[in-house]
């Protein structure tokens, strides 16, 4: 009954379950490849667009050839008339239409101001969104444009008309968020759950087959030791297995996909602790709870979509009901992906995620008692 014996068994325990292993190695690394691969050009470009130009002028013209070379829009069909370009939008051959009034010409020279039509594929909000965009920057492009021309034909020189013109100059310089885009938005988080499940599946799976075992009458190494020493070996060990992987996402793959690095290395370990031991005690919790171990993936599963949706990050916390709110602070996902947003990507003290830090030690020490308690009742 020595220290040495029962880190051999867990060991053994742990690296002979495939499914195990697959979850935890294979699941980490994995999804750090194809959870981001989908986003890697951040934001749509090059929507396809269809113009309906219903003036033919060269001003009408010259708002296509802008438009075209926006990034946001591709200029890909010239249609005669708005039925023709509602049946390419509806069939799925361009994104967006552009319709440019009868007139458009005379009326941007006479200082009234033409109706530019915008039609999108709303269904798909980001893509909509992009050609609007595109549409608009092209269409108030040639707005300033015109009024400048109209103020020199009034005597106005072209550097004082277009100061006149432009008196506000916007300039958007983002704080942290700096390349606008989904990886720096959501894939820090999201990699934060991922190390939370994973690490729930892999600890669970442990305790699930420990009670697999003990229903076909058993026994194992697990029921020979005192409760408290397995408890202590089973987490020195899957702190040692995740603390390579914690790094290799915080350090490898925010490097690779360009995310933001705030945080010095001290604070980053002070967060990182108490939540993989939170994590690892409510794993012992679940392993405890459920007598398979296929089950303990199926109800981890089951559970992260919930607690994305209410971390904080994609719907604020102010918006969510506070039932859902406060049982939401129960799993250690949500105070550990608030608290790495707060120091790597916001740039925050460590004073300042200290609550979050101490609710993640709260969770360990709660999380400890009833896997203890379950543990010491299944041995009756």
């Amino acid at each position: 009954m020595s220290w040495g014996d029962l880190f051999k068994h867990e060991l053994k325990a742990i690296f002979s379950n495939f499914s195990l292993l697959f979850t935890v190695f294979g699941g980490v690394v994995f999804y750090s490849f194809l959870y981001p691969l989908p986003y890697l050009n951040e934001l749509p470009r090059e929507q396809r667009v269809a113009v309906v130009n219903l003036d033919h002028s060269q001003m009408s013209r010259e708002l296509i050839r802008m438009a075209d070379a926006t990034p946001q829009v591709d200029i890909t069909e010239h249609l005669g008339s708005i039925h023709a370009a509602k049946v390419a939008l509806e069939d799925r051959q361009v994104d967006g239409i552009l319709v440019i009034p009868e007139h458009f010409y005379r009326d941007v020279m006479m200082g009234t101001s033409p109706t530019l039509a915008y039609a999108g594929n709303a269904a798909l909000f980001l893509v909509y969104g992009t050609v609007v965009e595109g549409l608009n920057d092209a269409g108030n492009a040639l707005a300033v444009k015109a009024k400048i021309h109209r103020m020199m034909l009034t005597g106005d020189g072209a550097e004082e008309a277009a100061q006149h013109v432009t008196a506000m100059k916007l300039n958007m310089r983002p704080v942290f968020n700096v390349t606008m885009g989904y990886i720096n938005y959501v894939v820090p988080a999201v990699f934060v759950l991922i190390l939370h499940q994973t690490l729930l599946i892999g600890v669970g799976m442990l305790g699930a087959a420990e009670n697999e075992a003990r229903a076909a009458g058993k026994t194992g190494y697990w029921a020979q030791y005192p409760i408290w020493m397995v408890m202590t070996v089973r987490t020195v060990l899957f702190t040692l297995i995740y603390l390579p992987l914690v790094m290799y996402y915080f350090g490898f793959t925010y490097v690779h996909y360009g995310v933001n690095r705030l945080a010095s290395i001290h604070d980053l370990i002070m967060m990182t602790i108490p939540f993989l031991l939170a994590v690892i005690m409510l794993g012992m919790v679940l392993g405890q709870l459920l007598p398979r171990c296929e089950l303990v993936t199926l109800v981890v599963l089951l559970s992260s979509l919930p607690l994305v949706f209410s971390a904080g990050f994609i719907w604020p916390s102010s918006a969510i009901p506070v039932v859902i709110n406060d049982i939401a602070q129960l799993a250690p996902s949500t105070a550990a992906i608030n608290g790495f947003l707060g120091l790597n990507q916001l740039g925050a003290s460590f004073a300042q995620e200290i609550n979050r830090w101490g609710q993640l030690w709260l969770q360990f020490i709660g999380f400890a008692a009833i896997s203890y308690w379950l543990m010491y009742r299944a041995r009756k």
